[in-house]
């Protein structure tokens, strides 16, 4: 076998592993592909590992969808290793063309290291950082890939890609496949992230690069350039596509995405998010995204009929405590249980004061969150899933007049409280 077959083969086929890591991972479901799982294992077993996973500074907040590779860095840390958070202040200004229909609005300065400081604070809740051999670390590619000069990074890291075998990576031949313009600038990406993860080796001792599955293209890319350049062995892992029993992709719903941050999501809407889980996705998601033990993961799952709610209740608990606080979701649960089990209104529904007294329903549906445009909102009123204090109502340009306060609701788990401005 050549050393790059060696690299590249997808290896998740091990059903017995002698590391805390990697079995770790495995009975959760992390696992999805591994660039060399024998030699990951017997390095894990013997030895701290750093590893890392890059988030770009698209935006204010990460969102769901990036929960499970946080959630991997904490699995790392719970192991004996290092996580390393890299934050993509250098790659950010590019964007990563992965199984991207379009290219991505490239952000200026400002707004990268505005995004940078504010996505920060989230993996405080997740991780232990410090100066210990398994504290978390966070870095930014900004420090290297700002002072690199074109012509010698050509010279020295661009012999080592070819452009055939680049264009025949799922990332990119989706693009092409569909006649989608693909910018030079966005396919120079996976060479800086390649340099990123050779750059980690360097400076931090950086082993393990982990990430989606739509990164295997860009992570096998960075274990070459190690061993090519600098004879160094690491590692790469991937995990599975996250999308719920009905398919959809994790992290988004019809209102727009689930962020991890409360300035841009309220608690209660985050718990709701978890408590909503199909019944089908209930065990999955606790091995991912909850510390609960597999045992008493196994008998909640298992939980037949109506029972299956209290899974979710665990479920919705466990993980609004784990990213927005243990308060944050006892108050959530308790707006839930007074909301849809007592029929009061709960605190921490989202709320408008309306001024006047009166206020249309489609603009306080939009408004309160409870649907994500008009149009919806008139949708929703014609199929008769809107009720004001209970009573359905189909007429779209109908004037809800708040007289101290009105309970508005749309279907069984979207409510919201109108209050009249003093």
């Amino acid at each position: 076998m050549t050393g790059t077959e060696r690299v590249c083969k997808r290896e998740h086929a091990m059903t017995s592993y002698q590391s805390d890591l990697l079995r770790t991972l495995s009975s959760r479901g992390y696992i999805h592909q591994m660039t060399d799982a024998v030699a990951l294992d017997a390095l894990a077993a013997k030895q701290v590992v750093p590893g890392y996973i890059g988030f770009d500074p698209t935006a204010p907040s990460l969102h769901v969808g990036s929960l499970v590779q946080i959630m991997l860095l904490r699995r790392l840390q719970q192991t004996g290793h290092k996580p390393i958070v890299l934050m993509g202040g250098g790659t950010g200004k590019i964007g990563d063309p992965s199984f991207k229909d379009e290219a991505r609005k490239l952000l200026g300065e400002e707004g990268i290291r505005a995004n940078v400081a504010s996505i920060k604070r989230i993996f405080d809740r997740f991780l232990t950082f410090g100066d210990g051999p398994t504290d978390a670390v966070m870095l930014d590619n900004a420090e290297w890939l700002d002072a690199l000069e074109y012509i010698p990074f050509l010279r020295d890291v661009g012999q080592h890609f070819s452009v055939n075998r680049m264009l025949s990576f799922d990332s990119v031949k989706l693009r092409l496949d569909r006649e989608q313009s693909l910018s030079f600038l966005e396919f120079n990406y996976m060479i800086l992230q390649a340099y990123d993860f050779m750059e980690l080796s360097r400076r931090a001792g950086c082993r393990l690069q982990m990430g989606g599955s739509d990164q295997w293209g860009n992570i096998v890319n960075g274990v070459e350039l190690s061993r090519r350049m600098d004879g160094t062995e690491v590692f790469g892992v991937t995990t599975p596509l996250l999308t719920t029993a009905d398919g959809a992709k994790m992290g988004k719903t019809v209102a727009g995405a689930v962020w991890l941050h409360e300035d841009q999501l309220p608690h209660f809407d985050y718990w709701q998010f978890w408590r909503n889980t199909d019944d089908r996705d209930v065990g999955r998601f606790l091995r991912l995204f909850t510390d609960l033990p597999l045992d008493e993961i196994a008998r909640l799952e298992a939980l037949p009929g109506a029972e299956i709610n209290e899974a979710k209740k665990v479920l919705a608990n466990a993980a609004t405590a784990m990213c927005r606080g243990a308060d944050a979701a006892e108050q959530a649960a308790e707006t839930a249980r007074r909301t849809f089990e007592e029929g009061a209104a709960g605190d921490t529904l989202p709320s408008l004061s309306v001024p006047g007294g009166t206020i249309g329903i489609v603009e306080a549906l939009v408004t309160l969150g409870l649907a994500s445009s008009n149009g919806e909102a008139r949708r929703k009123i014609a199929e008769g899933a809107v009720r004001i204090d209970g009573e359905a109502t189909r007429d779209p340009a109908h004037v809800i007049t708040v007289d101290a306060s009105v309970r508005l609701s749309l279907g069984k788990k979207k409510v919201g409280v109108l209050n009249r401005a003093s």
